[in-house]
């Protein structure tokens, strides 16, 4: 369940970090490129390709980033040993 929970954090912080990923990057094709802007074709061009484009690819990149982290246990340390074994006594 704890895999399944991270995987779904993932998935939510890297569709948000790809989105803004995906802006930065369209609008630096715009400025590269020299996009036209006639009736705002570079902003429909970086909202409606870029930005999604960008939220999918960071979407499935952080579930599975969280999803393999949360799989091995040695790599997230929540607790320390110490705090455990003091709470144990």
């Amino acid at each position: 369940m704890k895999i399944a929970l991270f995987a779904l954090l993932g998935l939510m912080l890297g569709a948000i970090g790809g989105a803004a990923l995906g802006i930065g990057a369209g609008l630096a094709w715009i400025e590269v490129f020299k996009t036209t802007d006639f009736e705002g074709y570079s902003g429909m061009l970086v909202f409606f390709s870029f930005m999604p484009a960008g939220a999918m690819i960071g979407a499935l990149g952080g579930a599975a980033w969280f999803g393999i982290m949360a799989a091995r246990d040695d790599e997230i340390a929540v607790e320390s040993e110490s705090v455990m074994h003091q709470e144990r006594r």
